[in-house]
């Protein structure tokens, strides 16, 4: 890629979860890469250096070309604020500190550390972690003026953070929500007591809490799970909330997550792997009712304060697409952004638009929605692997039409094309589709592939324009971070996708976002008249998404998908042609001409 006038900037988040690495080129992204990608290390902590690697390879230039690094966390104000302040107002966090003591190293070390693992001798700036959060939301959504939030488990020591954009400057309004008082940690705590891993399976919970009750009475307490979480996550007004200590270990007991009050009050934590029983869906279900409900009150304030009738979100928390369903559909904003990856490995954008800015002295948002944005391998590149490979591959007159015709039939298929989704979401470069009925393909595609709980729902990527005849959804979602309820009149055609409660998280193609899905959606919907396709990230449960053509053929190889395409190369498993019962007992819904009309179908 040629260099043209403006600064050539890396970004970088290290030292937590979701280690990842950004490239800005001339104030325009070129490349973002997640490191677990690459280690295979889900949510990986380790230093980002392949991730660099691959930013620089993308975008065609090498470290010394590198004006400034932009890392997206100030140290030495962590260090300060986590540590240091807290030990002198609580003696408990002394004995905290000390045990710390090589994360406290680890920290102040970090720009020594950074120069060694790059060789890199230009300028490292350090920027607040949730302003960086901020402006990875703010400057590509588009948004001149507008509210900007960011929620996570905790920056230096802020665990959120509120903001005013416009005409390219950030304020901040808000940032008086400190550890412990964090949305995200309790989040994670809860998740931790459910028997899943906190900073990975919070979206295990978020599907969870669909099928429990938060109105329902707790054993032997009498009072509701809702009412003890209000009792635990404290909002009056303004935009402050406490999270009750006496609930919570993670403040003065690393790895314990939750008091034994919360023990005593709610029962045993589960095991990893153990029954899933009524409390553990009811736990669920008023954690992210009370989330919801104090988030929407925050907004609600801030809606009416600053008038702003457009949102952008990121830190960990924006990926609860449940609390951004009911952000969307309460209507207090025209419309919202959700940066894609909205998590700490999100960061490293924001802390490139950051340093652009200080280095032109100027920055205006740009709707900028491509966030295609990873590895990325050519067709020489692909065929090359596919020599080599030992897997019988051919290329048919048109891949999209042949791949339609499969997913009609009921097959699974692995589709690798261009370059890799930045963020956790599965946008149709790395996908596993199928087709979206009848309510039997879910499992069909749980027991053969992805192996999750039966509880997890699975997400439509709809062709944009039919959108609303299917969803109940006033903007575009490109990113599939925002549930929406399907229409009721429609959920029998694509059951698959539809979740307990009747929602789903949806992503809308349109030409401009992902040309080559866009063209298999409407191949699709040629053969079958059904506009919507079923589609996963093309991995199995724990581990990363795959990113190379070697891991794709491999994942295919491991697992009961029936066709891989590679960009315009596809493979088929020999016994392809054996009978499948999903696909069987839904081939006798036709009607329009003979195209198969989705419907969920007796047994």
């Amino acid at each position: 890629m040629a260099k043209g006038n403006g600064p050539t900037i890396l970004g970088l988040s290290y030292g937590g979860h979701d280690t990842a690495a950004a490239l800005m080129m001339d104030g325009r992204l070129v490349a973002a890469c997640e490191q677990e990608r690459y280690t295979l290390d889900k949510h990986s902590r380790r230093f980002p250096k392949d991730a660099v690697a691959d930013c620089l390879r993308l975008g065609g230039v090498g470290i010394e070309d590198v004006h400034e690094i932009a890392f997206a966390l100030d140290p030495m104000y962590y260090i300060r604020e986590t540590y240091l302040r807290t030990a002198l107002e609580d003696d408990a966090r002394v004995g905290f500190l000390i045990d710390d003591i090589e994360r406290i190293r680890q920290a102040y070390t970090m720009e020594t550390r950074i120069r060694e693992e790059l060789s890199y001798r230009g300028d490292i700036q350090f920027y607040r972690h949730h302003l960086c959060h901020l402006a990875s939301a703010y400057y590509p959504s588009g948004f001149k003026d507008a509210l900007l939030v960011s929620y996570d488990g905790m920056a230096e020591s802020e665990t959120g953070m509120i903001a005013i954009g416009r005409d390219g400057e950030i304020d901040v309004v808000h940032d008086r929500n400190r550890y412990p008082h964090s949305l995200g940690l309790l989040y994670s705590a809860v998740t931790h007591y459910l028997g899943w891993k906190h900073h990975c399976d919070e979206g295990i919970v978020m599907g969870l809490a669909t099928c429990g009750d938060s109105q329902a009475k707790v054993p032997g307490c009498g009072r509701s799970y809702y009412s003890l979480f209000e009792e635990i996550l404290q909002y009056t007004d303004g935009y402050d909330f406490t999270v009750d200590q006496t609930w919570m270990a993670y403040y003065q007991e690393r790895d314990k997550w939750v008091s034994d009050r919360f023990i005593e009050t709610f029962g045993p934590k589960r095991e990893p792997g153990g029954p899933i029983d009524e409390v553990h869906r009811n736990v669920a279900a008023a954690l992210q009712k009370r989330l919801e409900d104090v988030i929407l009150a925050q907004l609600g304030l801030a809606r009416r304060h600053f008038g702003f009738s457009h949102l952008a979100l990121a830190g960990g928390v924006s990926l609860n697409c449940s609390m951004n369903g009911k952000i969307e559909v309460s209507r207090l904003f025209d419309e919202i952004f959700v940066q894609p990856a909205s998590g700490d490995d999100g960061t490293p954008v924001g802390a490139c638009y950051l340093s652009h800015k200080r280095l032109t002295g100027g920055l205006a948002p740009s709707r900028w929605h491509d966030f295609y944005l990873g590895s990325g391998f050519g067709d020489e590149e692909i065929g090359e692997v596919v020599r080599r490979s030992g897997v019988s591959f051919e290329r048919p007159p048109d891949v999209f039409a042949y791949t339609a015709r499969k997913l009609a039939e009921g097959r699974i298929v692995g589709w690798f094309q261009g370059r890799a989704e930045f963020g956790p979401r599965a946008l149709g470069n790395r996908s596993i589709l199928t087709r979206p009925y009848p309510a039997e393909m879910k499992d069909h595609l749980n027991n053969r592939v992805k192996f999750r709980e039966s509880f997890r729902p699975f997400a439509p990527a709809v062709l944009a324009e039919h959108a609303a005849d299917y969803f109940q959804i006033a903007q575009e979602s490109p990113h599939m971070l925002i549930a929406c309820k399907v229409r009721p009149e429609r959920a029998a055609e694509i059951p698959a996708v539809v979740h307990v409660d009747g929602t789903c998280r949806v992503q809308t193609v349109t030409e401009a976002n992902n040309p080559r899905f866009r063209r298999l959606l409407e191949a699709f919907h040629a053969e079958t008249g059904c506009p919507v396709i079923l589609n996963t990230s093309f991995n199995v449960k724990g581990q990363p998404m795959v990113n190379t053509p070697d891991q794709a053929i491999a994942c295919f190889q491991s697992t009961d998908i029936d066709i891989l395409v590679l960009g315009d190369h596809m493979a088929a498993k020999p016994n392809l042609g054996r009978a499948l019962v999903a696909a069987d007992r839904a081939s006798a819904c036709r009607s329009d001409g003979g195209r198969v009309r989705a419907r969920q179908t007796a047994s």
